[in-house]
């Protein structure tokens, strides 16, 4: 166990598979050229790859009556006909993939968010079914209306992410949206988790933290942490547990969102720092093979769930694992 760890814990988790979502190759690869990707990596006759949205539901092995957890909601349910054509989106939702366990969504008593774009928070709200009032009305459209999905639920994020996403900063010009982000306004619990270098630190290609993972842990529910793996958005945040086997779990955001993403260049073009997500990817990847962690991988197609060895070259390598 490492230093300054307590026995935590432990979680029972059911992999909640929100439906495809295909996205251009290039964005997902950024500088690295199809010639080289598109040698693992197939694509449509639009250029998109598939994609899937990835989302947990932790639930107390030790305590069943404790009240589940989720763990990113995906796109959700309300995207127009233009966006599900662009995305590849399926009539498939988190609500789905929740309810499918027995567990229903009003019994969620957290959901925590790795960082607030479209295809890992939409599923925070939903459309009304016919009947029901609206939890929120968009003042600047009416016609926007929506509920929210988990209603007895806290919403966990950290309070960079939160910030950004308000004042939309981000390479795209539409990822942070209204209808997922202002209904949500009372029930979102901010952290501030130690960021893993000093504010205005330039750290160098392969250097590390000075300080160790878990001392930039935030911890959210009982044996529950969260820490910044900045990059993809300044606030974006990984989240670690235990499982019921004592395994070290952790939901690996979009610093690796596949299987394909190992390398130390496979940034994506929609990374506001793609130089700090090389370089996060490369501390939090030696972090995985010294602590033995198992990672969930937040848009992988195939099996999510790979644990992390040296490569023999000086990098590493990924090794797929049952849930």
């Amino acid at each position: 166990m490492p230093q300054g760890m307590t026995e935590s814990p432990r979680y029972r988790f059911t992999p909640l598979r929100a439906g495809r979502l295909l996205l251009d190759g290039g964005g997902m690869f950024g500088l690295v050229p199809k010639v080289v990707w598109g040698k693992t990596v197939p694509t449509d006759d639009r250029n998109r790859i598939t994609l899937h949205h990835n989302c947990l539901l932790l639930q107390r092995a030790d305590d069943p009556g404790a009240k589940p957890i989720v763990i990113e909601t995906g796109t959700g349910d309300k995207a127009d006909a233009k966006m599900r054509d662009i995305f590849g989106l399926e009539d498939r939702s988190v609500i789905d993939a929740v309810e499918e366990t027995g567990v229903k969504c009003d019994d969620v008593a957290a959901v925590i968010v790795s960082h607030l774009h479209f295809d890992h928070a939409g599923g925070l709200t939903r459309r009304p079914v016919e009947g029901e009032t609206p939890d929120w009305v968009d003042p600047q459209d009416e016609s926007s209306r929506v509920k929210l999905t988990f209603p007895n639920a806290r919403v966990i994020a950290q309070k960079r992410e939160w910030d950004d996403a308000l004042a939309n900063n981000s390479v795209m010009t539409r990822t942070y949206f209204r209808d997922h982000l202002e209904p949500v306004r009372d029930r979102i619990e901010l952290v501030e988790s130690p960021p893993p270098f000093a504010p205005g630190h330039v750290p160098q290609r392969d250097e590390a933290p000075g300080s160790n993972v878990h001392d930039r842990m935030t911890e959210v529910a009982p044996g529950v942490r969260m820490f910044l793996v900045p990059g993809h958005t300044w606030g974006q945040q990984a989240v670690l547990f235990t499982d019921e086997r004592g395994r070290t779990v952790v939901f690996t955001p979009d610093v690796m969102p596949s299987v394909w993403h190992v390398g130390a260049a496979y940034n994506l073009a929609y990374d506001v720092e793609p130089y700090v997500s090389m370089v996060t990817r490369r501390w939090f990847l030696q972090a995985a093979v010294e602590n033995g962690w198992v990672l969930y991988l937040d848009h992988e197609p195939g099996n999510p769930l790979q644990r992390v060895e040296y490569d023999g070259k000086g990098w590493f390598k990924l090794v797929a694992q049952e849930a």
